[in-house]
């Protein structure tokens, strides 16, 4: 079944945000990846191309947010649950052919100008990723204020490790990292502490 032009443009625009920001996409690019008549822009975001970034930039938010949430509620451990998001990343950019990471990251870095409900947007997104590891490590029994500089740390370095794996086209950098978190977090875990001690 062929996709309608509104759903074409706004998986248009979402890969261009993703690999070139906020004003590296022109409107010609759009129309021209989405195949979409001119016209259409208008009819479809009478807000043109701010509007059509910010719905685009709000179901990428979305999306993100459920895959996360989703992969921390598979595993009963935190730990592994990082280990896992960590390695799906990396093929996730495997698969792009490290043409395209976070989809918040090239907004913000081209920070637009007169747009509060998109700087809104992208600073509520870091929010909820960092708040729900910060909740799957609260509820593995890391004390509070632990639990949210481990967060701030796992989404910090992903961040960072999307950019080095699209530079390096390698994504060995994001599985070394992903160890390494991962046993962190465990180390956190005060049950994992009992039980190194035990032995």
């Amino acid at each position: 079944m062929a996709k309608d032009t509104r759903t074409r443009m706004i998986e248009a625009t979402a890969l261009l945000l993703r690999q070139r920001g906020y004003h590296g996409t022109s409107l010609n690019d759009i129309l021209s990846a989405s195949g979409a008549p001119r016209g259409s822009l208008y009819f479809h975001f009478p807000g043109g191309k701010d509007q059509l970034v910010i719905e685009v930039t709000r179901d990428s938010v979305e999306k993100v947010t459920q895959w996360m949430d989703e992969a921390l509620a598979a595993e009963q451990d935190p730990a592994v649950a990082v280990h896992h998001i960590y390695q799906a990343v990396a093929r996730m950019l495997e698969d792009n052919q490290f043409t395209l990471g976070c989809p918040v990251a090239p907004v913000v870095l081209d920070s637009p100008a007169n747009m509060p409900e998109l700087a809104e947007l992208c600073r509520s997104a870091f929010q909820q990723w960092v708040g729900l590891l910060q909740a799957a490590f609260v509820r593995a029994a890391v004390p509070e204020r632990r639990a949210h500089a481990l967060a701030l740390l796992v989404e910090s370095s992903l961040e960072g490790l999307m950019v080095i794996a699209r530079a390096t086209r390698d994504r060995a950098p994001v599985l070394a990292v992903a160890d390494e978190v991962a046993a962190l977090v465990e180390s956190a875990l005060p049950a994992k502490k009992v039980a190194v001690t035990a032995r």
